[in-house]
């Protein structure tokens, strides 16, 4: 290895001030940054580094990994013994099947007749109603996705005019962007990826501009999600489909006016990753605009995006800028009794904690955490901030805390009753 390489983290048992060091540098991170995401002094985080004080308490340790975008914290402590992933929950007991589903080849003439396009909708519409009405909406979407899948290729491969197989594509697509619902926060990033790239290829064949448009901003989020080296890749996504866009804009349905400004607040969530404040905001001001040109009552079926979301997508850009106050400005003014979709609101609550938290009010954190478990368990259950949070607080010093944080991590499912 060359002398001036960056040293594998793995290759030797490096103590935690090291692995830091290593980790934060192949981020591109300064040690000033470091500091301030975590509240912590420079000369601190040197120290830490430099094997001056000793490696710090969990509840830090998990602010060092979310900081870094650390996903397991064997990566983080050299204790291949034990493992956290911070960013992926626990494997969905639902997940083999669906896994199978989208890995089955159907090779050959089709055995069996598709159902109906108007059944295959509907069936659709349902899976979808239940995505967002249902608190265990993970386990009643991995019961109808593989029939889905299957079904949704069969009509694909049945089509026989252009007109059919472009629809039967726009149903496809359209399965396959309920299935990175599902799929998210799973321990399986390549079966996303898969999912991501038939999605968006199922939606060009389409070449409905409402599919196309959801699609992409599913594979932006996969980009933007899988860490700072695909932040570029997202923008590009983003930007290409909203130049698609912009021509039909003026005469836009509410779907089409919907995923364009959902595109342009994905853009300032991008740009807020990269620490990017004014074009954060630049663009979720565009959001803001697009989203006043749609009726009050609107909410879109796959994004969420309406008037009623952009509070809680201030509140997002606020966290990811890692600006507390801001945060808790926003969370103040962002009202997640008007998000129609549990699970959206559940998210929105982990955002308002992620925002409490990095304010330095830990116990606001830890109750607004348990509004979104009422909300929708299973979107808590798979968050890795939300995670991470209680993690941190069943080791705190204030006796009370520590006993509300382990209570919810028992009901969270992080901890054994």
């Amino acid at each position: 290895m060359s002398p001036d390489a960056t040293p594998d983290p793995y290759a030797n048992p490096l103590v935690f001030g090291q692995r830091m060091q290593i980790l934060r540098q192949r981020r591109g991170m300064t040690r000033e940054v470091l500091a301030g995401l975590l509240g912590k002094s420079v000369d601190w985080v040197k120290s830490v580094e430099m094997g001056r004080i000793n490696a710090p308490g969990i509840d830090m340790v998990c602010r060092i990994a979310e900081a870094l975008r650390v996903r397991d914290l064997a990566d983080l402590t050299g204790r291949p013994d034990v493992h956290l992933n911070l960013f992926t929950g626990p494997g969905h007991p639902r997940l083999a099947a669906v896994r199978a589903a989208v890995d089955a080849l159907p090779i050959g003439a089709p055995a069996a007749a598709p159902p109906r396009a108007e059944h295959l909708a509907a069936r659709l519409a349902a899976a979808w109603a239940a995505r967002h009405s249902a608190p265990d909406h993970r386990e009643r979407i991995g019961i109808l996705l593989p029939d889905l899948i299957r079904d949704a290729q069969l009509a694909v491969r049945h089509a026989q005019a252009p007109a059919d197989w472009r629809a039967a594509q726009a149903v496809l697509a359209e399965v396959y962007s309920l299935s990175q619902f599902f799929l998210a926060y799973q321990p399986d990033a390549a079966l996303l990826w898969r999912v991501a790239e038939r999605s968006m290829v199922a939606a060009q064949q389409s070449d409905d501009p409402h599919t196309i448009g959801v699609s992409a901003w599913l594979l932006a989020q996969a980009h933007r999600d899988t860490g700072p080296g695909h932040y570029d890749a997202a923008d590009t996504i983003t930007q290409q489909t909203l130049d698609y866009l912009a021509p039909l804009l003026p005469d836009a349905t509410d779907d089409v006016l919907a995923i364009a400004g959902a595109l342009e607040f994905e853009a300032g969530y991008t740009a807020a990753r990269r620490g990017e404040t004014a074009t954060a905001w630049r663009y979720w001001d565009t959001a803001q605009d697009m989203a006043a040109r749609l009726p009050a009552a609107y909410y879109h079926p796959v994004t969420s995006f309406s008037q009623a979301i952009m509070g809680a997508h201030a509140v997002t850009v606020a966290v990811e800028l890692h600006s507390g106050r801001e945060s808790v400005r926003q969370a103040a003014r962002a009202d997640a009794s008007t998000i129609p979709s549990r699970p959206r609101r559940a998210r929105h609550r982990i955002e308002q904690a992620r925002g409490y938290q990095l304010d330095g009010q830990p116990d606001v954190a830890l109750a607004t955490l348990a509004q979104a478990y009422e909300a929708a368990p299973e979107t808590i259950r798979y968050n890795g901030y939300a995670r991470s949070i209680i993690l941190e607080e069943t080791e705190s010093r204030v006796t009370a805390r520590r006993r509300r944080a382990s209570e919810l991590a028992v009901r969270v499912g992080l901890l054994a009753a």
